[in-house]
């Protein structure tokens, strides 16, 4: 069984930084795609940022790009969001999410998800 459990939201101010951790019981197993996911109140659900276990490239929402940075410690078995240059627009819960796909892209289906994590920017 998959587990995620997701780690390091909270209430900052625009312009500051997270960095959001996944618990990830994936990295003793085969491969996976893994990704961070987010939703508003009201927003339907955004992929984030993705990446292979099985390698370092990631895919990244237009969005997000250039302040968002996925990454991974395999030996920590820990996924990662940092989260830069903070805006109210980035409120939302977000959560962590796993599948075996080979392909690895923000559009794929996700079989395992997390609780989330709530990060909350004021202006």
């Amino acid at each position: 069984q998959v587990q995620l459990v997701e780690s390091g939201g909270g209430s900052v101010q625009a312009g500051g930084s997270l960095r959001l951790s996944c618990a990830a019981s994936v990295y003793t197993d085969s491969n996976y795609c893994m990704g961070w996911f987010r939703q508003a109140p009201g927003k339907e659900r955004e992929g984030v940022a993705v990446i292979y276990t099985g390698g370092s490239r990631s895919v990244y929402a237009d969005s997000v790009k250039g302040r968002f940075t996925i990454s991974q410690d395999k030996a920590k078995n820990t996924l990662y969001l940092q989260i830069n240059s903070l805006k109210p627009e980035d409120t939302a819960m977000y959560y962590c999410a796993a599948d075996r796909s080979k392909i690895c892209g923000l559009g794929i289906f996700f079989s395992y998800w997390g609780q989330g994590t709530q990060v909350t920017v004021s202006s």
